[in-house]
């Protein structure tokens, strides 16, 4: 057994000397073998993936299988295998969790958005039945944003964005704080990597002026609790750069304006010496006002516990005290994860109470059939500001920044915000816009001369929940008028786009739209949209989506098929001209390779005649050609001539890892074939990867296609595509 899984198991026994090692071993061999093969853009195997996350999952200090399914968590999405060859050998609960990890893959969508949030939907779904799927999938996206720097450019973005919004707030959800500040990290140096890069080194300059400031403020809180008897963990630590950047960005601040970049760290054994050690250190430094928080007596709803004051230091510097129990710094640290104690023969009896918020998250998100929507109210839902306000009877309620009194009433119960009047904040009426502050006592003033909200209250509430509550009162009480109203949207909608009803509003399309977004009838659509589950513009689209398909296509589709079938059979009949390539019916007409999809002979062709450049040759699978509007009147039948004595171009790309005599190497095997070499263009990206786009001369697709299949063979070649002139 090689040395991989030795650490596994080795790190594993720390904690749970009762894990099922066998299966464990078995799992590893399983998935080897799977991924045996397949290779990561970096170049390395694709089981370095899969064990990586294993390991993450272990410093997690997860459960057996937990951290099997990790190890398999890419064999459904990415092999052959199937969930029911996973549970066959591996038992129904590892099944369940690697199928809650995989995405949606065999599912149309019509945007990417949408397939983003149905992926989603299917993980939280998957998360509220067990929570581990979110913890495999996030120890899966962090070791993805660790190996980044693979991707292209547009990609690092496009992840590192993902990942923000999303991955990183369900981190802190989760209370799993080494991760989040990890994920956040990678994400602003490929988001702002100028400014991630001047932070790192603006920071590195201080560090010996901040290390000699933290080490004396050390110096006096040891020898302090030294005298109160009180036994304890010190340590100084730096805020992670994305927090700093966030407050230098949202404040508009220098670094040099920014004190409390770091903060002090007192672990204790008891909640008793927490407070002792706070009544000490403001005994020894002066607590700044409003900077304390007892998260002690009020945790945040992640679990996460600890008491937070902000004093000033030595010469005037303002630092933070964080004071907590080794039990409160393990939950801050892993969160939820915290909660799996199989090695001492189950999990926590109180998980059911702590993940509530994500069974309210789904309720809420429930009714959002537009992905848009979906994402937004998700994005509200992790946010991770939150204001703490109080009932006049003192019970905590937590709110997205930014709330209003309205959406406290909803956060009590749908019939306190259904019946609202008004408000009272710390004693005084406040208008129902006011946005709500920390510590805030709220009252809610009911009439039952109310009968219901106001559509209005849709622009003024920033949670979800209240929003979703105010839609489901119109959707229940006010159907007949949420039809109409529905009916003038779109009807106003189809005026702007210049369309008619009688254009898009075909059954077998409306079908398709009404099982989309799983309505039973038309009027329950014109209903959605006029309380404003859905948009108007957004069902015209995708009505416009299907008769692109099912008109537009199948004409162009069906013209470039017979004009492709005509070609073939014509061929034999022409002379050769001099571009090899036979028109029907035209002699001596202008001729050119489209430069778009470079057809060469082997591919299916069909010409299209351009205005004053002669006939334009495609590839019949070209997308210039099928998604032209005029394409069926301006297809022509031409045909490639068999003759050996013609050759074209044709452009290939080539993505490698970056490394001596790799061009060298390609172009033997180029000399090798005895293909000509017409042109070539290589250049080196910051991340060691060489992209080279070649020009070769070729007389047919087969020619291409093989050397295609060599240059793959090429050592740290990951990638060759056909390309275009």
């Amino acid at each position: 057994m090689c040395d991989d899984i030795n650490r596994l198991v080795e790190r594993i026994k720390k904690y749970n000397s009762n894990c099922d090692f066998d299966l464990l071993k078995k799992s590893y061999d399983f998935s080897k073998k799977a991924h045996e093969g397949q290779c990561r853009v970096s170049g390395e195997p694709f089981f370095t993936h899969p064990l990586e996350v294993a390991f993450i999952l272990a410093d997690l200090e997860l459960d057996c299988t937990s951290i099997i399914a990790g190890i398999l968590h890419d064999t459904i999405e990415d092999t052959d295998h199937t969930y029911e060859e996973i549970k066959e050998m591996f038992g129904q609960e590892v099944a369940d969790l690697v199928d809650g990890v995989t995405k949606l893959g065999k599912i149309p969508y019509t945007t990417k958005r949408e397939r983003q949030a149905e992926n989603l939907r299917k993980m939280f779904l998957a998360m509220a039945k067990d929570i581990r799927v979110i913890l495999i999938k996030l120890a899966d996206r962090l070791h993805n944003m660790r190996t980044l720097k693979y991707m292209k450019a547009e990609k690092q973005a496009e992840k590192a964005k993902e990942t923000l919004e999303i991955y990183a707030p369900i981190a802190h959800r989760l209370g799993i704080s080494k991760i989040k500040w990890e994920l956040e990290d990678i994400c602003l140096r490929y988001i702002d990597p100028k400014g991630y890069y001047d932070l790192v080194e603006k920071i590195a300059k201080r560090r010996n002026e901040r290390e000699d400031y933290i080490e004396n403020i050390l110096n006096v809180l040891r020898e302090k609790l030294n005298e109160i008897s009180v036994q304890g963990h010190l340590d100084g630590r730096p805020k992670h750069f994305y927090s700093i950047y966030r407050k230098m960005v949202n404040q508009n601040k220098t670094l040099e304006e920014i004190y409390d970049l770091f903060a002090v760290r007192v672990i204790v054994d008891t909640v008793k010496d927490c407070y002792a050690v706070l009544g000490l250190v403001h005994e020894i430094f002066k607590p700044m006002p409003r900077r304390f928080k007892d998260y002690i007596a009020m945790p945040k709803p992640n679990m996460y516990q600890s008491l937070h004051t902000t004093v000033i230091g030595p010469e005037g510097v303002p630092f933070e005290i964080q004071i907590r129990t080794w039990e409160m710094h393990r939950v801050a640290e892993v969160g939820i994860a915290a909660h799996w104690r199989y090695k001492e023969g189950g999990k926590d009896s109180d998980l059911d109470k702590k993940l509530a918020w994500l069974r309210q998250l789904l309720e809420w998100q429930k009714d959002a059939r537009d992905a848009d929507e979906f994402m937004e109210n998700l994005k509200v839902d992790l946010f991770t500001d939150e204001v703490f306000v109080f009932t006049p009877k003192g019970d905590v309620i937590n709110l997205p920044a930014g709330s209003t009194p309205i959406d406290f009433a909803y956060a009590i119960h749908s019939a306190i915000g259904n019946k609202m009047a008004g408000a009272k904040v710390n004693g005084k009426i406040t208008p129902i816009e006011y946005e709500l502050k920390n510590g805030d006592i709220v009252e809610i003033i009911t009439s039952s001369s109310v009968h219901g909200p106001s559509r209005d209250w849709l622009k003024i509430v920033k949670s979800s929940q209240a929003r979703n509550k105010i839609k489901q009162w119109f959707k229940k009480e006010k159907r007949e008028e949420n039809i109409i109203r529905g009916k003038e949207m779109i009807e106003k909608e189809l005026k702007k786009q210049s369309l008619t009803f009688n254009e898009l509003f075909k059954p077998e399309w409306v079908e398709i739209v009404l099982k989309k977004y799983t309505f039973l009838s038309l009027d329950d659509l014109y209903a959605a949209i006029g309380y404003g589950t859905l948009t108007a513009n957004k069902v015209i689209s995708r009505l416009r989506e299907e008769y692109r398909k099912t008109v537009k296509a199948e004409e162009i589709a069906k013209n470039i098929a017979k004009t492709a079938k005509k070609s073939k059979e014509g061929q034999r009949k022409k002379k050769l001209p001099e571009n090899g390539v036979i028109v029907k019916g035209i002699e001596n007409c202008l001729v050119r390779i489209a430069k778009c999809c470079n057809p060469v002979p082997g591919d299916e062709i069909v010409g299209y005649i351009t205005r004053g450049r002669g006939v334009s040759v495609h590839r019949t699978d070209c997308p210039n050609v099928t998604n032209t509007i005029d394409g069926d009147t301006r297809l022509i039948e031409v045909s490639w001539h068999t003759a050996k004595n013609v050759s074209y171009n044709a452009n290939i790309t080539i993505m490698a890892n970056d490394r001596t005599a790799l061009l060298m190497d390609i172009t033997n095997v180029i000399a090798d074939s005895k293909i000509p070499l017409k042109a070539i263009n290589a250049r080196t990206t910051k991340d060691q990867v060489a992209i080279m786009s070649l020009t070769l001369e070729i007389t047919n697709t087969e020619q291409l296609e093989n050397i295609i299949k060599r240059i793959r063979r090429v050592q740290s070649v990951f990638e060759v595509t056909r390309g275009n002139n």
